[in-house]
Order: structure tokens, then sequence, then C-alpha cells
């Protein structure tokens, strides 16, 4: 019995770093995209402002890390 329980283990971290990497690569993703957003509105509505970049940049953060704790709370409560 006790051997099965160090072969889930091994197991279950795997599962567990897998499901953290993803995390942190959705994290990325997301902020990259609202920043592309930004400089994309910049160049066609703003002449050398960088004020979307901005406003892009910190709607990226804040979506990313509502949605990393949306996620969290989930693998948490596993």
């Amino acid at each position: 019995m006790n051997n099965e329980n160090q072969d889930q283990k091994p197991k279950n971290q795997l599962k567990n770093a897998i499901v953290l990497t993803g995390i942190a690569i959705q994290m990325g993703v997301t902020i990259y995209l609202f920043v592309f957003l930004g400089k994309w509105l910049d160049s066609e509505y703003n002449d050398g402002n960088k004020l979307f970049v901005i406003i892009g940049t910190l709607l990226g953060v804040a979506v990313s890390l509502y949605a990393v704790v949306q996620q969290l709370n989930r693998f948490n409560s596993k």
C-alpha cells in the first residue's frame, strides 16, 4: 500500500508542474496579445503616442491575473 502512494506522488507532481507551466504560458500569451492590440491601435488611431500600448499592457496584466487566480482556485479545490 505504501509503495502505491510513492508511485502516485511523482505522477501527481509532474501533473501539477504541467498545469502550472500552462498557466504561466497562458499569462504570457494574454499579456502579449493585449500589448499587440495596443500597438495596432496606436498605429491606426494615435500618431506616435503610446496611450493604447499602456492601456493594453495594464488591461492584459489585469485579465491574465484574474484568469490565473480563477485557475488556481480550481486547481486547489481538486
